[in-house]
């Protein structure tokens, strides 16, 4: 015969085990119940703008035919032609950072800020993710390059020449070919601009 104290404790562990049996499958339940979390969308947050909504081209490159096409969009603006420049630029990267991008860019690329100094010169000032995650290549930064220029003077007259920072200093290369260290004419770029949009 076996004895009492033995019978009670097998007694226990069986009821714990099947109590935790039912616990796992509850929980189990539970987790296949609950969607998914939603994916992190990879383009920055940035602050509402307050203005008009306006139609504006954005110049957009497209990798798989290696040429820029313009592309009409209604976006907020505001009235300040600095501020201006950043939503144009932040509304063309929108375009990069998306998932179905013709041009993709790395994750949390950005623009920081664009600086209009008269006369005629801008600087656009891109942050380090948008450097060091950018694709090597001669022609994908060339389009890179190309969109961003002419996409920011075809929207602000008066725009001759456009000096390109990383975190606010000088960069030799984008990412190894386009030359970030001097200032790009823009009617140079513009011309570039068109033959790839004529391609």
């Amino acid at each position: 015969m076996i004895p009492r104290h033995l019978v009670i404790g097998f007694a226990i562990l069986l009821g714990a085990a099947l109590g935790l049996s039912l616990y796992a499958w509850h929980m189990r339940k539970n987790v296949a119940a609950t969607p998914a979390a939603a994916t992190v969308d990879p383009r920055p947050l940035a602050p509402p703008v307050i203005g008009p909504s306006e139609r504006v081209v954005l110049i957009v490159a497209h990798d798989d035919d290696g040429t820029l096409r313009g592309e009409s969009a209604q976006i907020p603006m505001p009235s300040g032609r600095q501020q201006r420049a950043e939503e144009l630029l932040r509304a063309l990267l929108s375009i990069y950072l998306d998932k179905n991008s013709p041009h993709h860019l790395g994750a949390g690329a950005e623009v920081r800020s664009v600086y209009l100094v008269d006369p005629g010169v801008a600087v656009i000032d891109l942050n380090s993710a948008f450097a060091d995650t950018h694709r090597s290549g001669v022609l994908v930064e060339e389009l890179t390059i190309a969109s961003l220029i002419h996409t920011i003077s075809a929207n602000t007259p008066g725009i001759l020449k456009v000096k390109i920072l990383v975190d606010g200093k000088d960069r030799d290369t984008l990412a190894g070919h386009a030359d970030l260290s001097d200032f790009y004419d823009v009617t140079t770029v513009n011309q570039l601009a068109a033959e790839l949009q004529s391609q």
